[in-house]
């Protein structure tokens, strides 16, 4: 081996060994999911039921939402409702950690309706914007890390971001979702 390659190869081995770079551990597979520690964080994803017992959403018995929970503080939701006609596209939003096991997330989504007459000839090809909806989640994980209970609080806007009627409260039961997840 010559010597300008060699004190490149312990040149590279030094900056590696400086740098404090190590091997990718493989996590476990007990008490491991999606590379995060069973019971310590919310990061990933996750189905939750939903049920109002007031507003606008009271009378939906089936609701269902989906959660992708990134590790960096923002969240995306989305509903078994998604494309049924008034409904709205997912939300998006932010969680974090209120104490050992709680979290809170705060989620944002688009309200439509169907163009009327006074939309005028353009909006014929789509639905129309009607608001906004805020959705406050109060999260408390199981110590397995792998099911939650939360409370959701529901608040409505108009297009001018006036509060409307037809918000709520409800409660979820949430499972994370995992390769043997049915």
């Amino acid at each position: 081996m010559t010597y300008p390659l060699r004190m490149t190869l312990v040149a590279c081995f030094a900056l590696t060994a400086l740098s404090g770079c190590e091997l990718a551990r493989v996590p476990q597979a007990q008490g491991v999911v999606a590379g995060v520690t069973a019971g310590s964080e919310l990061t990933g994803a996750w189905r939750s039921k939903i049920q109002f017992d007031k507003g606008v959403l009271s009378g939906v018995t089936d609701l269902e939402f989906l959660y992708a929970y990134n590790a960096g503080g923002t969240m995306t939701e989305s509903s078994n409702y998604d494309e049924a006609a008034n409904s709205s596209p997912p939300a998006y939003g932010v969680w974090r950690k209120t104490g050992p096991r709680e979290f809170e997330t705060r989620y944002q989504f688009y309200q439509t309706r169907a163009p009327g007459p006074a939309d005028g000839a353009g909006a014929v090809g789509g639905w129309m914007p009607a608001g906004h909806g805020v959705l406050t989640e109060r999260i408390r994980l199981a110590v397995d890390g792998n099911n939650y209970t939360s409370t959701v609080h529901y608040a409505s806007f108009d297009k001018d971001g006036q509060p409307t009627d037809g918000g709520g409260d409800a409660t979820g039961v949430g499972t994370r979702i995992a390769f043997d997840s049915p």
